[in-house]
């Protein structure tokens, strides 16, 4: 057999052994077979096949990370590739003795997706001592083309488990704003007599929230309610929230005084919180039978007691500061009004006044709101007329907090 015959065989057989590779690797990854398997049958390639001594990887996610090293030492892993790496924009040789990588670098291969690096290839230990041209110094495109499809079949992988994560995430919280839909009670079902009536809004910036409105019976005679605001959004506030009011929930009744619930709602929110987050609270009880309002303010936005029948408007502030805040409040001013005209309470989180405040100006922002009450109209006309001027249900791009409003009309 003459030369030229051996010399076209031999490149016949090299270009099915490329064919062979490529359509191996692409099975595997249409296979759905994981990271670690496409690496390990990329690096048999490189290795067994064309005779590379070493091989190193580097791709990018977020940040720049080795993902394979076979022969190399482990420094090599911690070369910064933003310095040393991404000025090489083609195949290039590495000289002896090069100050920047080691002197087992023979060739650097970078890969590009969409003209964008996307990874490095080292190798290492090639053969440079037979007759003429290296023959792995022929195949460095193939590598390069090899890299690519492996690389940007890896990335794939991590998009989709991502989307798989997410999908679970949103799952999740789904299911998270259900639950806490059902712990927050429902505006068509707040209670309502011939003494009081009580309207809600409650509209979470995310999935679920951390704000919390709750109206609790204590007798015939006597109702609890309140309106709380975690600090913080998301999930984090979320649970810390459904924890309060189930200790809400367990604590207050009628034997027991707002001051002394204060300081037990105190004591686990700073066990449950560690004193990260702390959480305002409005919380009040109704007397029927005497008209009595007694409260305590727990360093939230002070609620609007508006007296129809006089026209005036009274802060509620008189409390003590936010719950998780300190180990024990310094001091717990509790406060009582005898409620015997026909009065309009109107209660709400901080969402609500950075939404209408200009600038976020919570005191512009509060002047609205007595504003937008001091009439002799329902409060559930006054609320509704809020809801619509704010946009609060249209998804307004200046909401970016959650917005709860608890109102209650009295009558005498």
């Amino acid at each position: 057999m003459g030369e030229k015959s051996i010399s076209k065989n031999r490149r016949l057989l090299m270009s099915n052994f490329k064919l062979n590779a490529l359509l191996e690797i692409t099975l595997a990854i249409n296979e759905n077979l994981p990271v670690k398997e496409l690496l390990s049958r990329y690096e048999k390639i490189l290795k067994e096949d064309l005779e590379i001594g070493k091989v190193i990887l580097f791709s990018q996610n977020n940040t720049w990370n080795c993902i394979l090293n076979s022969g190399f030492k482990q420094s090599l892993e911690k070369i910064e590739v933003e310095k040393h790496l991404l000025p090489i924009k083609e195949i290039s040789p590495i000289g002896v003795g090069s100050e920047k990588f080691s002197d087992e670098v023979d060739i650097i291969i970078p890969i590009f997706h969409k003209e964008d690096p996307i990874a490095y290839v080292l190798i290492g230990d090639i053969d440079e001592e037979s007759e003429g041209i290296s023959p792995i110094i022929k195949h460095l495109r193939f590598i390069q083309t090899l890299s690519n499809i492996i690389i940007v079949a890896i990335e794939n992988i991590r998009l989709y488990n991502e989307s798989i994560q997410q999908a679970a995430i949103k799952r999740e919280l789904e299911l998270a704003s259900k639950m806490q839909t059902m712990l927050i009670p429902e505006s068509e079902k707040l209670p309502s007599n011939n003494y009081y009536r009580f309207i809600a809004s409650y509209h979470p910036h995310y999935d679920v929230g951390g704000d919390y409105y709750d109206i609790i019976k204590l007798s015939d005679h006597e109702v609890g309610f309140c309106i709380a605001d975690v600090s913080g959004k998301g999930m984090a506030a979320a649970l810390l929230m459904s924890n309060f009011q189930a200790n809400l929930q367990a604590l207050f009744s009628r034997e027991i005084g707002l001051e002394e619930l204060i300081i037990k709602l105190n004591e686990r929110v700073m066990k449950s919180a560690k004193g990260e987050k702390f959480i305002t609270l409005f919380i009040a009880r109704f007397n029927t039978e005497n008209h009595l309002l007694e409260y305590v303010n727990a360093g939230h936005n002070p609620p609007l007691l508006y007296n129809i029948e006089q026209k005036k408007m009274n802060l509620l502030k008189s409390g003590c500061v936010g719950i998780g805040m300190v180990d024990k409040p310094p001091f717990i001013n509790k406060e009582e009004l005898f409620v015997k005209d026909h009065m309009k309470l109107f209660c709400y989180t901080d969402g609500l006044v950075e939404v209408i405040g200009e600038g976020n100006d919570i005191e512009f922002g509060t002047k609205l709101i007595e504003k937008e009450i001091s009439n002799g109209d329902s409060i559930d006309e006054n609320i509704k007329d809020i809801i619509e001027r704010q946009s609060i249900l249209s998804e307004s791009a200046s909401i970016f907090d959650d917005i709860s409003i608890l109102g209650v009309e009295f009558y005498h």
